[in-house]
């Protein structure tokens, strides 16, 4: 069992793998310092100059609108940077510092996932502010933040909080005011550390005041690996263009759609009854609307990013968690993250909001689970809601689960949603269990 694990492990043994084509003889060696995780945060906070006492935000914005003269005004007019440039590597002790362990630690001796997905989100703004680092100014004019989780690959079924984790990544596409990060995470297993999660973010880079785009460094890659990338992020942007084209808000089923959505009416009209009134579920079955769960958070100024809105990371937390509790009251046992993908940050979420989320099974095929997590907001002097989020995850069962039908035309339409984004990665997934 070791040695067949051993095969998915870096073959350095001091040193992370860089991800997916940066190649180890470009790496920075001024950058071979690995931070740990809960630095990652206070350079943030250094970087763009916000103050950790909640009482001193306003005074720490209004010191930012004095950065607006370093934004350019075209992206010609900012130097070229490499992949190596912004490539970094965390490290999260739960090894060698067991004190950390509480935090990331599930009843089951697991380490708790809605905390990685923090982790990411803050590594990955991190990612990008070395990429668009601008030396003559002591803080960053730019606002990034998170877009778009485009996708997150589970590569193990769970992940042990006994041994130390190691985060990598760098920026791998440029667009003129958007940057797709590339991170991959990595568990010591023995003396090697394997590799464990990948994932694709999209950060895009505001002005200082958060209010409007700002231009990016252009990146220039530097190797037939690093083209690769890059050319796969060309891709990806096409494919979220297209996928949004044909959303279901905005275009009809196809044929093939149709008839899925049909015959599934069909099996459950009642044979009793000649009438399309008459609803029965088939065996091994559950209605859609049985497979709801709800919460609500209220935004308190503990959980704020930097620019002193709610961290996009801790609505992830929450709702990744809502969305794992759906799977497994409906599954039945415990259930496994396969794949996080589309999560798009349409809003953002203001300190003191009511944070309203709603989970749903979506679409199962044999032991997979697809969940949907509807998130919005409501401030505490209005009654009316927005939508800031949509998540989508993917689950494993320990057993086979029930099939799961809907019963009105919007539920058919989360279903055939649901089916278009488990349909997305490939199946069967097959997770390691070392």
């Amino acid at each position: 069992m070791r040695r067949a694990a051993l095969r998915f492990c870096s073959l350095n043994k001091g040193l992370l793998i860089p991800g997916r084509g940066l190649t180890q003889g470009s790496q920075n060696p001024e950058k071979q310092r690995v931070i740990h995780m809960h630095e990652v945060r206070d350079k943030l906070r250094e970087i763009v100059g916000a103050s950790t006492n909640w009482r001193d935000h306003v005074k720490a914005m209004e010191e930012r609108k004095l950065l607006q003269s370093f934004l350019a005004e075209s992206q010609k007019g900012l130097p070229p940077r490499r992949m190596r440039d912004s490539y970094s590597e965390v490290l999260l002790p739960l090894g060698s510092q067991p004190e950390l362990r509480e935090k990331y630690l599930t009843v089951q001796n697991t380490i708790r996932f809605g905390r990685i997905l923090e982790d990411l989100d803050s590594l990955g703004v991190l990612i990008c502010y070395m990429h668009t680092r601008i030396h003559e100014a002591k803080m960053s004019p730019l606002s990034i933040v998170t877009a778009l989780v485009d996708k997150i690959d589970m590569q193990k079924m769970s992940l042990s909080p006994e041994q130390d984790i190691k985060f990598s990544g760098h920026v791998s596409w440029v667009g003129k005011t958007s940057m797709e990060v590339k991170m991959q995470m990595f568990q010591l297993h023995g003396n090697e550390f394997c590799p464990v999660l990948d994932a694709t973010f999209v950060m895009v880079a505001r002005d200082s005041e958060n209010k409007g785009p700002a231009f990016v460094n252009p990146l220039i890659p530097e190797s037939p690996e690093e083209e690769e990338l890059f050319r796969q992020g060309e891709l990806n942007k096409g494919r979220r263009v297209s996928f949004s084209a044909k959303s279901l808000l905005k275009m009809a089923p196809s044929a093939e759609e149709r008839n899925t959505i049909h015959e599934m009416f069909l099996h459950t009209l009642d044979p009793k009854t000649v009438s399309f009134q008459s609803r029965v579920l088939p065996p091994n079955a559950v209605w859609m609307e049985d497979s709801k769960l709800k919460s609500l958070e209220v935004c308190h100024p503990q959980e704020r990013n930097i620019f002193n809105r709610i961290f996009g990371g801790f609505l992830m937390r929450k709702a990744y968690e809502l969305g794992w509790a759906t799977a497994c009251n409906f599954g039945g046992s415990r259930p496994f993250v396969v794949a996080v993908d589309d999560i798009m940050f349409q809003k953002p979420v203001d300190v003191g909001s009511l944070l309203f989320l709603s989970s749903q099974v979506c679409f199962t095929q044999d032991n997979y689970i697809q969940v949907r997590v509807h998130s919005e907001v409501a401030s505490l002097e209005s009654k009316e809601h927005m939508t800031t989020n949509v998540f989508h995850f993917t689950f494993m069962s320990e057993k086979e689960v029930p099939l799961v039908f809907p019963r009105t035309y919007g539920e058919s339409m989360l279903y055939l949603d649901g089916k278009r984004h488990f349909s997305s990665m490939s199946v069967p997934v097959n997770l390691r269990k070392d």
